[in-house]
């Protein structure tokens, strides 16, 4: 994020600035306007209201005449001639020579009303507002109108009630930070035997795993105050503002001690110094301050700080050294029993059938994180209510999936006889690789109803168990089943379509992740090309070779995957006559389950 920096400036700086602006508008302005209320005559029109007794007040000065008419409304002014017979023309007309139309100031107070009266408007009404603004933010110590306050959120004795309990599927985080729940319960008997709790803990995930909901449980858990900051709120514009939050979230812990301090997305503050100059030093002092921080207290204080981010990788490492945050807790996501803890705690906020399957939802929600799993049951109960059902069913569930994966069913998109056919030979084509293949999951249901995603069909496939290792044959397996779909159009319709983009797009990034990541070539062994960033924000990777090496890694990736699109070529040649069967079926009922699929294939 892009910071603006403002560095602080004396306040004399501003009045400088207001004191030139008024200078500007007494030189230029003021006499323009006063040239632009006094109107020019000839001398010719001045004797000829004379005449006609049309003036009003007199002053005759050393080059001109100064006067009004009858009303005194108008002011004009002539220039002078040698006129004898002027001062009696003037009486006989009944112009008044009694006073002066323009008075002239003295130079001082002249002076005194052009400069010093509008500098002392101006300081008194900004002295005002300063205090008015600082009344707002919280009184008199309140630092740049309240920016040097913390403004942390406070859940003293876990105002939310969550515990341990309320977080599923995290069993090995639990076990992690028991100890430090332990610890606020009892912290004498690690001091009798010399122990100190770390300072920090850093808690690293995907986005969606719990951390947040973690580090509220342990409070909950120890039933102590817990502060609440995200990073980007350290992050102030004016200088130094952030370092002051910090300093002021400290004090207020070391007061409530013991107590929680909950620092989220810490990377928005504890990035990496490049030590260029020109960096955010807004940032840099913000970061500096805490570590300072961190090394003021000692770990039997009875303050833990806990720190969430997703991207561990880019922080500073004097932030990640012992002393500072000496445990890194790893909140992943869940496997498959913690996918189905995390779905039975959801569910328990809504009302489901007695018969649904936590076990299969869960297995079909595989790679899910636990934010996604409590969309899943929020998405099924939204549907019963939509379906005026008093309770949420297992399609209600296994729609849901499909809606978080894929999005809601375009109900308005009408494919042509000839578009859905292909659709349907295409999600055949794939199934049935799958299906014929060797390590390959099983089916678990087609459909060719389009989503709002973009998909106008998909085929799922769910894995029975926990899968953490993939061998090369399996990627192989798998490549090709991305492939069957675009290999069962060429073989049918003799031509290809643009529905296998996303296809291609999956079949690419595996085969180049074996070459450059997993090992799996044998001219290259075992040799890293790749490095990947932001292991949990979609795992980027970029490349650290050669040109030349790029380009050999080109070739075998398309040799690769031209390889396994021949294979997939020839299993659907090969089962030629279920294709078909299959197909036809599927365009019939447009969505079948991989039972039907099974009982047609095995016939």
């Amino acid at each position: 994020m892009h910071e603006i920096k403002n560095p602080k400036k004396p306040l004399v700086f501003y009045y400088g600035i207001a004191l030139l602006a008024i200078f500007l508008v007494n030189v230029l302005a003021m006499p323009y306007i006063a040239r632009r209320q006094i109107k020019e005559v000839d001398y010719g029109t001045f004797m000829t209201m004379t005449e006609n007794k049309e003036i009003g007040q007199v002053q005759v000065q050393d080059n001109q005449i100064m006067f009004t008419d009858k009303d005194g409304k108008a002011v004009y002014k002539t220039g002078l001639m040698n006129d004898p017979d002027l001062v009696q023309r003037l009486h006989d007309s009944g112009a008044k020579f009694t006073s002066e139309i323009v008075e002239e100031m003295s130079p001082v107070m002249s002076f005194f009303v052009s400069w010093i009266l509008p500098m002392l408007i101006f300081i008194g009404i900004g002295q005002f507002m300063s205090k008015q603004m600082i009344k707002k933010a919280g009184g008199k110590n309140s630092m740049m109108f309240g920016m040097g306050k913390s403004n942390a959120k406070v859940y003293v004795k876990s105002a939310e009630g969550i515990k341990f309990d309320d977080v599923a599927g995290e069993d090995e985080a639990k076990e992690n930070l028991a100890e430090i729940v332990d610890y606020l319960h009892d912290p004498n008997k690690y001091k009798e035997i010399g122990a100190s709790m770390p300072k920090g803990i850093l808690l690293v995930g995907p986005p969606g795993t719990g951390k947040t909901m973690l580090a509220k449980a342990v409070a909950g858990e120890a039933n102590v105050p817990f502060f609440s900051m995200s990073g980007s709120e350290f992050v102030e514009m004016f200088v130094g503002m952030g370092a002051s939050k910090v300093r002021d979230l400290f004090k207020q812990a070391k007061e409530k001690a013991p107590c929680i301090v909950f620092i989220d997305e810490i990377d928005a503050i504890g990035k990496k110094r490049d030590g260029q100059l020109g960096g955010n030093d807004e940032r840099e002092q913000t970061l500096n301050q805490l570590l300072t921080e961190m090394d003021g207290f000692e770990g039997n204080t009875g303050v833990i700080i806990l720190a969430a981010t997703n991207r561990p990788e880019s922080l500073d490492p004097a932030l990640t050294r012992p002393g500072r945050f000496d445990r890194r807790v790893p909140v992943e996501l869940p496997d498959l029993k913690g996918r189905e803890a995390i779905l039975k705690v959801h569910a328990k906020k809504i009302k489901v059938s007695d018969d649904v399957d936590f076990n299969k939802v869960a297995r079909m929600a595989s790679g899910a994180s636990g934010a996604e799993l409590a969309n899943i049951i929020n998405e099924a109960a939204l549907r019963a209510v939509r379906d005026k059902r008093k309770f949420a069913t297992q399609a209600d569930l296994e729609e849901s999936i499909e809606v978080v994966i894929a999005g809601y069913q375009k109900k308005n998109a009408i494919l042509t006889n000839k578009e859905k056919l292909v659709v349907s030979y295409h999600e055949i084509g794939h199934a049935l690789v799958a299906a014929k293949q060797t390590n390959s999951a099983p089916v678990q249901k087609i459909t060719i109803i389009p989503r709002t995603s973009g998909a106008l069909g998909y085929t799922m496939q769910v894995e029975e168990g926990n899968h953490y290792l993939m061998t090369k044959e399996e990627i192989e397996n798998k490549i090709a089943t991305y492939t069957g779909g675009r290999a069962a159009e060429e073989i049918i319709f003799g031509s290809v379509t643009t529905g296998a983009s996303n296809d291609i797009e999956q079949a690419t990034k595996l085969a180049r992740a074996m070459i450059t990541r997993y090992g799996m070539s044998d001219d290259f062994d075992m040799m890293a090309l790749e490095t990947v960033n932001n292991q949990y924000l979609g795992g980027d990777a970029s490349l650290v070779c050669s040109a030349e090496t790029q380009t050999e890694i080109d070739r075998q990736v398309k040799e690769l995957i031209k390889r396994q699109h021949e294979k997939a070529a020839k299993i659907l040649l090969d089962n030629r006559t279920k294709l078909d069967e299959l197909a036809k079926f599927l365009y019939e009922k447009e969505t079948i389950t991989g039972e039907e699929f099974m009982q047609i294939l095995n016939a």
